[in-house]
């Protein structure tokens, strides 16, 4: 089984054979499956593992007192659910199942560990635990500042980048897991007017949706309809053109002058390792 987990890790920084064994080891943990709309991590629960999301779809989620809930980021295989347990106590909101989903149970120790072992590790989880938070600095701007069509334009052109940053697309199709209703928690509309986006943005030819899946039919005009800008996914090989992960989703990404230099620097330091 490919390691979603290192393909997302590695979008930081190259690894060694040493350090991908580490990480394939976290996936021989136990795992567990979750039905759709199962809390996996409760709010204010204590926990004692981590969970790595396998399969399916989880999401950030709260409930307020009069039972609306806002779904604020989106989990899919390769992410972790809650590497803040090292530091809070309990997290603070819900991770729940958004469709059938299993995670990988790896216990707290094991991760504190690896911390400890590498340092290249270490950084690379503290990029993903920052760019978790990039995500939902977005969805900030998603409700203060893009209108509906944005909206739904910029969350599925974003998904398409994540999935094929892990290996999950098939010919710019993922799976679509989510209800309008999810739609509407995720962005903060009504489903009637979900509705009446995703029919304008089919209208248009931009997407298409029907068996569980979601397929952008053409990437450009759904960036530009977006307005999209990669910097806050931080995906600094695929915007240095590394060809070793750029292929998967570097024709969705711009290349950056941060992400050249980055790529130049560690195959600096790579030809210097090897002499």
């Amino acid at each position: 089984m490919a390691n979603a987990l290192t393909m997302k890790l590695e979008q930081f920084t190259r690894f060694d054979q040493v350090e991908r064994q580490r990480l394939d080891e976290l996936l021989t943990y136990p795992t567990k499956t979750y039905a759709r709309g199962q809390d996996i991590i409760a709010e204010g629960q204590k926990v004692q593992d981590i969970h790595l999301v396998l399969t399916g779809l989880a999401a950030r989620t709260k409930v307020l007192a009069d039972g609306e809930r806002q779904i604020m980021a989106l989990l899919i295989p390769g992410d972790l659910c809650d590497v803040e347990v090292f530091v809070l106590e309990a997290l603070d909101h819900n991770i729940t199942a958004m469709s059938t989903t299993t995670c990988v149970l790896i216990p707290s120790k094991v991760v504190e560990d690896l911390l400890t072992e590498s340092s290249k590790l270490t950084k690379a989880l503290w990029w993903s635990t920052m760019t978790d938070s990039a995500v939902l600095r977005e969805r900030i701007v998603d409700h203060g500042s893009r209108d509906a069509r944005e909206r739904i334009a910029h969350l599925f052109y974003e998904m398409l980048v994540r999935y094929r940053i892990v290996a999950e697309t098939t010919d710019d199709s993922l799976p679509f897991l989510m209800t309008q209703e999810d739609l509407a928690d995720a962005t903060g509309m009504t489903p009637m007017h979900v509705s009446r986006t995703l029919a304008q943005l089919r209208e248009e030819g931009l997407i298409d949706l029907k068996n569980k899946a979601l397929t952008v039919l053409d990437p450009p005009r759904l960036k530009e309809v977006a307005k999209f800008n990669a910097n806050y996914l931080h995906l600094i090989r695929t915007e240095g053109r590394d060809k070793e992960v750029s292929d998967r989703a570097g024709d969705l990404v711009s290349p950056s002058s941060h992400g050249l230099i980055h790529t130049t620097v560690e195959k600096v330091k790579s030809a210097f390792k090897k002499e």
